[in-house]
């Protein structure tokens, strides 16, 4: 599927930043090194917050995160920015360990959590506190947004800004014991709430909550924002550049402001544009819904955008690196197309994928002329794109299974595959002729009845006749029973994010995003196919073995089809 919606990536930007590998975050840290500036040193960090799983726009922040530090010789921290036990779980956790291990990154020794540093960002408080530059606030969340003011209008002090240092030292420390109900008081910065940027409008610092944390215990009923911790967590984990997506732009005098006013080490915050795709969701509010409301099955469901989702469709972690270099990095927010990243799974598939016969929707074909009892074997090519790949041998027989839409009784023009009266070639095997057409009592065809002509073994005529099309087929003695389910897209319209309609975003979900077929036949080479396994079947598409799959029954999930529309697109459009 394709769009082309003007914000979306074309192909001769992605190749030339693909090519270059070169984009404004290099050109920042070469200038550091150059400098000297943090002492010829790069060290980043990837800092998720354990609130959900990962998705294909995390993928970009991954790739970049720990490609810088390759790239320069550093290193990449991995940090769980854990600071709302309310919305935090150990499944999120593990599972984001998974996932980035999955895509190919290590951290070594690296893993941090902003729990880690609880008591730090405590006394750091009391310091400001100390200072003058936070105070305790007894306003509700409702007031406080009434006080900060709007764009256009200033905010106005709060009524409690001015208390005694002591009265606020007192105040936070009962907050820590335990002394005040959920939501009764904050602590905020004291900057000015007149600032242009609402982020500097006296930001809450930290929240009363009394919820056990999954590292911690219950030994804190108060936990810092993510915009108090995220900063001094760098600085005490000496990072030194600070990657954020854009929509932190505007947090990063806030993020300036709490080290430079703590006196501490300050790394450098930089933004760039984060990944949007189209036909997709990547908002984790969203995601969450999808799943908690089932309109997909699990965070694993292949139908969704996040790594596990991927992973089980057929996605390699090398695709997605592929695909994340390609769209480059950039400032400003665009909507990369969502067959560029099936482009980067179909080029790394065609590489590595074994080629094999499957039916999907199978016909029976009886060759009338075949001996019953009879059978032979063919060899077969495992990967026309690797040599070293083999062969393998295919079973042939009297019986065999092809696709429905392979055979048609009354033909259009243009159409050459099989029909009464017409001869094609079997991939591998022999030529066979239509002669007779079987049907059940409501006028469907179910059976198809040929013969073959032995002097075609192999695929071709000694005569020198050809034909005008070649199936893929499989022998129904020897075939193995499976389940193949067939994903699209989950929404079906390029932008599903889109409210200005009045409708939610669930109103677009493809109701056509999964057809499951439970009877299928694939050939016997695939009948000890492990969970994650890649393959091509001949014609139809790429697909992976699902976790499903059991000893007597293999299921198979469509990756990705042959057809390769965003490439024709692009091509097209180049000439």
């Amino acid at each position: 599927m394709t769009s082309q919606d003007p914000h979306v990536n074309n192909t001769s930007d992605a190749t030339e930043e693909s090519a270059s590998r070169t984009h404004f975050i290099h050109e920042i840290i070469a200038e550091d090194l150059k400098t000297g500036k943090f002492g010829g040193r790069v060290h980043t960090r990837f800092p998720p917050e354990p609130n959900g799983y990962l998705h294909i726009g995390h993928a970009k922040s991954i790739c970049l995160n720990f490609g810088l530090a390759q790239t320069y010789g550093g290193k990449c921290n991995l940090r769980f920015d854990d600071t709302n036990p309310v919305k935090e779980e150990q499944e999120y956790i593990d599972s984001i360990i998974n996932d980035v291990k999955w895509l190919g990154f290590d951290w070594a020794d690296r893993l941090f959590y902003a729990s880690d540093y609880f008591d730090q960002l405590y006394a750091w408080a009391v310091q400001l506190i100390k200072a003058g530059k936070a105070y305790v606030d007894d306003l509700t969340a409702d007031q406080i947004r009434e006080y900060r003011g709007t764009l256009t209008e200033p905010g106005k002090d709060s009524p409690y800004r001015n208390r005694s240092v002591e009265e606020n030292l007192d105040l936070f420390e009962r907050m820590k014991k335990g002394e005040f109900p959920d939501g009764s008081r904050v602590l905020r910065a004291k900057i000015d709430m007149t600032s242009p940027n609402l982020n500097l409008r006296d930001p809450v610092l930290y929240r009363i909550l009394h919820a056990e944390h999954h590292r911690t215990g219950d030994k804190w009923c108060i936990y810092p924002m993510y915009d108090y911790a995220h900063g001094q967590s760098d600085s005490i984990e000496g990072i030194t550049h600070s990657i954020c997506t854009l929509e932190f732009e505007d947090h990063r005098p806030l993020y300036d402001w709490c080290l430079d006013t703590l006196g501490v080490y300050h790394p450098q915050q930089i933004e760039f544009a984060r990944l949007n795709l189209n036909y997709t969701v990547l908002s984790k509010r969203k995601l969450i819904r999808l799943v908690q409301e089932k309109h997909v099955n699990g965070w694993d469901d292949p139908r969704m955008p996040s790594i596990s989702g991927l992973r089980r469709r057929g996605y390699t972690p090398e695709a997605i690196r592929n695909f994340c270099d390609m769209i480059g990095v950039a400032k400003n927010n665009s909507i990369a197309d969502i067959g560029m990243l099936e482009y980067c799974v179909r080029q790394d598939l065609n590489k590595r994928a074994q080629r094999v016969m499957g039916v999907i929707k199978p016909l029976k074909v009886v060759i009338t002329n075949y001996p019953e009892g009879q059978s032979e074997a063919f060899d077969a090519v495992n990967n026309p794109e690797d040599l070293t790949a083999g062969t393998r041998k295919v079973p042939f027989s009297r019986v065999l299974y092809i696709e429905q839409d392979d055979f048609m009784e009354n033909p259009p023009n243009k159409f050459y595959r099989l029909s009464p009266g017409r001869e094609v070639r079997l991939r591998y095997a022999y030529f066979i002729k239509c002669e007779e057409v079987v049907k059940d009592a409501a006028g469907n065809v179910i059976e198809v009845r040929c013969t073959y002509d032995p002097t075609t073994r192999g695929g071709d005529a000694q005569d020198g006749r050809k034909v005008k099309a070649t199936l893929h087929w499989v022998s129904a003695e020897h075939a193995v029973e499976a389940e193949v389910r067939l994903y699209n897209q989950l929404f079906d319209r390029a932008n599903p994010n889109d409210e200005s309609e009045g409708k939610d975003f669930t109103a677009y979900i493809n109701p056509n995003s999964l057809e499951v077929l439970p009877r299928c036949f694939v050939e016997p080479s695939l009948k000890d196919a492990k969970s994650g396994g890649y393959y091509q079947f001949e014609r139809i598409g790429y697909f992976c073995v699902d976790p499903d799959t059991t000893a007597e029954k293999p299921v198979f999930n469509r990756t990705v089809t042959l057809k390769d529309e965003w490439a024709k697109l692009q091509k097209n459009q180049a000439g």
